[in-house]
């Protein structure tokens, strides 16, 4: 293990003590899950107290599923009485990232995003890097601390989340943590984490997706209408990649008082995340990766813009943009 790493975990060490109260703030998903659990598993027994909270409400199935599975205990934020902590940390993300984060005073920042400029006693921040638990795992053997079966399979389950089963960015450190959580980590249950990302009430969805695309040349698209999750979305989307003769996918869906629009492609041709932007940025947050994007487009934004395309309006309107695409 380098000495830089070794350094680090001496000074993140060095902000706590044994009387401390430690609140890990997160936006869960798999990456911010396991690194959490690895700060919780770096402070055991060097402070008096580690809570992990969640910023958002926790829906997808694969996450319920890495929390039920690994046996995570997250309380939401709403739920913290901040009186009792004095100290918080914040791991794969930062401050300025959700409003939520915003009036924490916190002591330490660990993530692998881009460096927002955050002025804290401590931070850790590698944008190169591909996922935050490898950090973390760095950090564990520095600290040459024996990994649980759950603590190993966590991270190793958000290496292969975040860098896409390393088809997205990734460095030699995210392989060679890979490499030393592989031996370590139960394999079958980060598999079946993998699998479980469907709910019953989803299959309805499917169905209508199913019975309403439309096709146009290799481009497949579905507008799936009110959405009780806006995950859906993403769900069909990936699906309707696995047909061998489509090269994009797009499905959309209201949730809120917002469009959800996602984009999936195959990753030879144009870059989803700059398709995305260009049709629809002007309207609301759109952006993503090569093969991967997304919109949310505000509905008071699209009133001018549906006005010529009738009765289905959204339909026949995204359907127009997405054959755009060429």
């Amino acid at each position: 293990m380098t000495t830089s790493n070794i350094d680090k975990l001496n000074q993140f060490y060095g902000l706590f003590t044994g009387a401390d109260h430690v609140l890990i703030v997160i936006n869960a998903d798999p990456d911010a899950i396991a690194s959490a659990m690895a700060i919780n598993r770096l402070l055991w027994r060097r402070v008096t107290n580690v809570t992990i909270s969640n910023i958002n409400t926790i829906t997808r199935p694969d996450n319920m599923a890495m929390i039920r599975l690994l046996d995570v205990t997250l309380i939401h934020l709403s739920k913290i009485d901040f009186h009792f902590y004095n100290k918080f940390v914040i791991v794969d993300s930062q401050p300025v990232h959700n409003e939520s984060f915003s009036d924490i005073e916190f002591t330490a920042v660990i993530d692998h995003h881009e460096d927002s400029g955050c002025n804290v006693p401590f931070k850790d921040i590698r944008p190169d890097y591909g996922a935050t638990a490898t950090i973390m795992t760095e950090y564990l053997r520095a600290a040459k601390i024996k990994l649980s079966k759950p603590l190993a399979t966590g991270l190793f389950h958000a290496i292969k989340t975040d860098t896409g089963n390393f088809e997205r960015k990734a460095t030699n450190a995210d392989i060679r943590a890979f490499q030393y959580l592989f031996t370590r980590a139960n394999i079958h249950l980060s598999r079946r984490m993998d699998q479980v990302d469907l709910r019953l009430e989803f299959l309805e969805y499917f169905k209508f997706a199913l019975d309403s695309y439309v096709l146009d040349k290799n481009r497949i698209f579905a507008h799936l209408g009110d959405l009780k999750n806006p995950d859906v979305c993403v769900l069909v989307a990936d699906f309707f990649m696995r047909v061998n003769m489509v090269t994009w996918s797009l499905v959309s869906g209201l949730y809120g008082n917002r469009l959800i629009i996602v984009i999936r492609n195959d990753g030879l041709r144009k870059d989803a995340g700059n398709i995305a932007n260009q049709l629809f940025g002007n309207l609301g947050p759109a952006g993503g990766h090569k093969n991967m994007a997304r919109a949310e487009i505000p509905f008071e934004n699209l009133k001018t813009e549906l006005e010529a395309w009738g009765q289905n309006g959204i339909n026949n309107w995204i359907i127009n943009k997405f054959k755009e695409i060429g």
